[in-house]
């Protein structure tokens, strides 16, 4: 395993799912320390998508470990839920939940062109650890509308492009 925690993993396939992070790229981002983009991602957590998760929901995240893998990428974001915030962690082995896709199919289910049913039943998205935690996520973000949690003005920039 990689000091980020993602673990390596031959290049992803080309495939009709959408444009592949180049590899030069991918091999250059992989190289980057995990912490501070951790840091980066836990701040958009909390402040788009945070103010919109229900409380029964928040009590289940306190002190999970949770582990976002961007596989074409060579990313990771390392991060737990302490009951108030969002925080960034160094990588743990085996994190409570681990979700891996692509950028492109990130980016689908951030539009909500597709779903995550659709990606991980076509491989596409993995999920590993506690299936229970991660099917309360995707409800939880199934749930909510691009208005409810991304400002007017970022929107554009998820919208699907014809």
């Amino acid at each position: 395993m990689h000091p980020s925690g993602f673990t390596a993993q031959a290049a992803p396939r080309k495939t009709a799912s959408g444009p592949r992070i180049p590899s030069p790229v991918s091999a250059m981002l992989a190289r980057l320390p995990a912490f501070p983009g951790s840091l980066l991602f836990v701040q958009g957590l909390n402040q788009l998508l945070l103010p919109a998760v229900a409380e029964d929901c928040r009590a289940a995240l306190v002190q999970r470990s949770f582990r976002i893998e961007v596989a074409d990428a060579g990313i990771a974001f390392h991060y737990t839920f302490d009951g108030k915030r969002f925080r960034a962690t160094h990588a743990v082995p085996e994190p409570d939940l681990c979700i891996r896709a692509s950028a492109w199919d990130f980016h689908l289910l951030m539009q909500k062109t597709e779903d995550a049913d659709t990606l991980f039943f076509s491989r596409r998205l993995t999920m590993t650890g506690d299936t229970e935690l991660g099917v309360l996520i995707k409800n939880t973000l199934d749930a909510l509308e691009l208005p409810d949690i991304i400002p007017a003005p970022l929107q554009k920039y998820l919208r699907p492009s014809c």
